[in-house]
């Protein structure tokens, strides 16, 4: 039996296609489905088996898609709730791949009905894998927090038991696949590794190190991250299955003054460009989320978060027609579908037809060091990273908000004052800069290099005196 690992960096997400004896399964598979196709067809084998570990929150799911094109059978776990075609599968209940196995384990805690799957060799020697969804990643496990009907304290105990009753009973050699990695929403402090061994779990994990069930419940629900507004949203999308993505209308190009009429009828300006063209000049009151990073996650988070939601209508500024092209996919990947278009002759197109522009000053370490002790109360200083990153250091003086707040918070900044934001490195930081600009923040900059440049640079001075 063996397993193709396909990982979505702008997701954090990973899906899986594995094979024996001609057959093969998906599972939690993304949205955009035909590279599973392709990879079937390039392996010569029949995809057998669509199988959801649970339903997901943080992006919307291929599987209905992929069914109806290779006449595949969807598996979910009991109580999921879909209204699509499916067979619901239960503990212990087998999936026959080739001349393998794949068993069921049902464990409940990251979701009611989150199920693992344990493949088994055709040589019958035992596991040789388990694909564990959101219960266990590679250094943590998933959060409790996504029951309509349960407290987090209740999913946690149990998720718990699902570890521990189940999982752990593996040996200790049984290869670990998790759907997420380092990035992802749906655990604290995954590793980005692509697998690891249920022995090193035991060991390693440090949610699998508590002595106890309510150390465990206590250490999970323990100041936990807020959970993406849009998670919900996500997860009723799943239940009843996405239309297929050729059926969404195509992406067409929009003149500056089309471009200009969308805007001001409620359409959002996206900005998908690198922070520096972003900020060197942009259209007025455009949201900048740089495809180069987490884009489909922070778009979600950034623009759905209203009670618009996933109907939030967007005009996308790009490079090029191409990743243009690959923004609208990476949109659709987490349900935002309602795209008008794109600017056609990006930027430059806009300055030719002599709109006007707006920028975003880049402030650098020494400068902005230079200007708090100059002049310390003509500026704010806005820390976006999230509390976590800020419990490990921060810059003294600073004003925190995560940049997933920061829209709905805006009201809590001095718009007298020039506003300088910062992140880890500057991705986050460029994106809260245009949102502070398009609530019409008079002075507004962005600390270039953000938290690491200032702490390399105040360790570099601290080295260089102490070698004095």
């Amino acid at each position: 039996m063996q397993t193709e690992r396909f990982y979505l960096g702008c997701l954090a997400h990973a899906s899986y296609l594995i094979h024996d004896g001609g057959e093969a399964a998906v599972i939690d598979p993304q949205r955009d489905v035909d590279l599973y196709i392709g990879e079937a067809l390039r392996l010569g084998v029949t995809i057998r088996w669509v199988i959801e570990t649970h339903l997901h929150a943080d992006f919307v799911s291929g599987h209905v898609e992929l069914a109806l094109r290779t006449g595949a059978t969807i598996c979910l776990g009991a109580g999921s709730g879909v209204t699509f075609e499916h067979r619901e599968v239960v503990d212990g209940e087998t999936l026959p791949l080739g001349g393998g196995v794949l068993r069921i384990l049902s464990t409940p805690g990251h979701t009611e009905e989150s199920i693992c799957i344990v493949a088994t060799e055709s040589s019958g020697r035992g596991p040789a894998a388990v694909f564990t969804g959101d219960t266990l990643f590679i250094g943590d496990v998933g959060r409790p927090d996504l029951s309509p009907t349960r407290t987090p304290q209740q999913l946690a105990a149990l998720l718990y038991d699902s570890l521990h009753q189940k999982l752990l009973r593996l040996p200790d050699e049984t290869v670990v696949y998790p759907a997420h990695g380092a990035g992802s929403l749906c655990g604290r402090q995954m590793s980005s590794e692509a697998q690891s061994t249920i022995g090193r779990e035991r060991v390693s994990n440090y949610a699998l190190l508590t002595p106890s069930r309510e150390k465990f419940v206590e250490l999970l629900t323990h100041e936990m991250p807020p959970k993406p507004g849009y998670f919900s949203r996500e997860v009723e999308r799943n239940r009843s299955g996405a239309v297929n993505l050729e059926e969404l209308p195509p992406l067409i190009a929009l003149a500056p003054a089309d471009v200009c009429e969308k805007q001001a009828n409620g359409a959002v300006v996206l900005d998908t460009r690198l922070a520096m063209q972003f900020a060197g000049a942009h259209v007025p009151r455009s949201i900048h989320i740089g495809l180069g990073g987490q884009f489909a996650s922070w778009s979600a988070r950034i623009l759905t978060g209203d009670e618009a939601g996933l109907n939030v209508r967007l005009v996308l500024v790009a490079e090029d027609e191409a990743s243009a092209v690959e923004a609208r996919l990476r949109l659709a990947r987490v349900g935002i579908e309602n795209v008008a278009g794109y600017m056609d002759g990006g930027i430059f197109g806009w300055v030719g037809a002599g709109r006007p522009v707006e920028s975003v000053a880049q402030i650098g370490i020494q400068e902005l060091d230079e200007w708090r002790r100059a002049e310390p109360d003509s500026m704010i200083l806005l820390d976006v990273r999230e509390p976590s990153e800020r419990a490990m250091g921060f810059i003294p003086g600073s004003m925190s908000i995560p940049l997933s707040e920061l829209p709905q918070r805006v009201g809590e900044i001095d718009r007298g004052k020039m506003v300088l934001a910062h992140c880890k490195g500057g991705y986050r930081s460029s994106a809260a800069t245009s949102i502070l600009q398009k609530a019409e923040f008079p002075q507004v900059g962005n600390v270039s290099g953000g938290y690491d440049a200032w702490e390399l640079a105040n360790r570099t001075q601290g080295a260089s005196q102490t070698a004095k």
